[in-house]
């Protein structure tokens, strides 16, 4: 995309119309970045204007290919992966269906592999180095009942990431390195998602809010990740954020004994 005679930089959402991914497009369309946002449903509030929209459902793995191609067809400089399916609600093991696991599958891990193959050579195109943003999770380090799915399956998406971090350096590939950088909440996010599975009336002055994410968001559009390649960071509501390995992040997991829809 081209303003004013000069050619824009470019970035990309999956899962960018609520939540954290929101938030992070937001900063990025503060920066000056052109953001497409990847999402089954359309950004909407203060902004949304900012941001451009194609519809995509992460569980039609043709309508993802699609909308990936269309989304790389120019170099990226900044690319973020957010789309989450926690489920309708924790619940132990044997009460879990074959379709939920199926969902999460294809959002938290196959969602995130499809953008990678397709988002990494298009990072590596741009005229500086890219950087690839993954939003994780505490329960890949806290896995607990009643979240069986879902903690396995963004336990997966960490590993995704970390092994790419590792085969992603000058050394390894043999070019100017792009960053893949992980973060996640200190606590919970105050998101549509979460909001469906608390009862009315849910007191959520505690918990975060996606614009957190902003200043990490800004900083990586800044540098290009560059420091950060490989990290695991926690994001604490003030938008401040520090490597997991120094204060592994606080459990959310609590005792599940029937299904239930938090």
């Amino acid at each position: 995309m081209t303003v004013n005679g000069r050619n824009r930089h470019r970035a990309l959402v999956v899962g960018g119309s609520t939540g954290i991914g929101r938030g992070v497009a937001d900063a990025w369309a503060d920066t000056g970045l052109d953001v497409m946002v990847l999402s089954r449903s359309e950004p909407v509030g203060a902004g949304a204007d900012r941001l451009r929209w194609v519809a995509t459902d992460l569980t039609d793995p043709a309508q993802v290919t699609e909308s990936l191609t269309a989304a790389v067809d120019e170099p990226l400089h900044a690319v973020c992966y957010s789309a989450v399916h926690y489920g309708d609600g924790r619940a132990l093991f044997k009460d879990s269906t074959e379709a939920e696991w199926r969902r999460q599958i294809d959002v938290n891990l196959h969602g995130l592999w499809l953008t990678l193959s397709q988002a990494l050579p298009a990072l590596r195109r741009a005229d500086s180095p890219g950087v690839f943003l993954g939003i994780s999770s505490e329960v890949v380090y806290n896995a607990g009942p009643g979240r069986s799915g879902y903690a396995a399956s963004k336990a997966a998406a960490a590993a995704l990431l970390d092994s790419l971090a590792q085969e992603e350096t000058a050394e390894a590939s043999g070019t100017e390195a792009l960053s893949i950088v992980q973060a996640l909440p200190a606590g919970m996010v105050d998101t549509p998602g979460i909001r469906r599975r608390r009862p009315q009336g849910f007191d959520y002055s505690t918990y975060m809010g996606p614009a957190s994410f902003a200043p990490l968001a800004r900083e990586l559009a800044a540098t290009g990740g560059a420091g950060l390649h490989g990290a695991h960071l926690v994001v604490d509501d003030a938008g401040a954020w520090y490597p997991a390995r120094e204060k592994m992040p606080r459990s959310q997991s609590r005792k599940v004994s029937s299904r239930t829809a938090s």
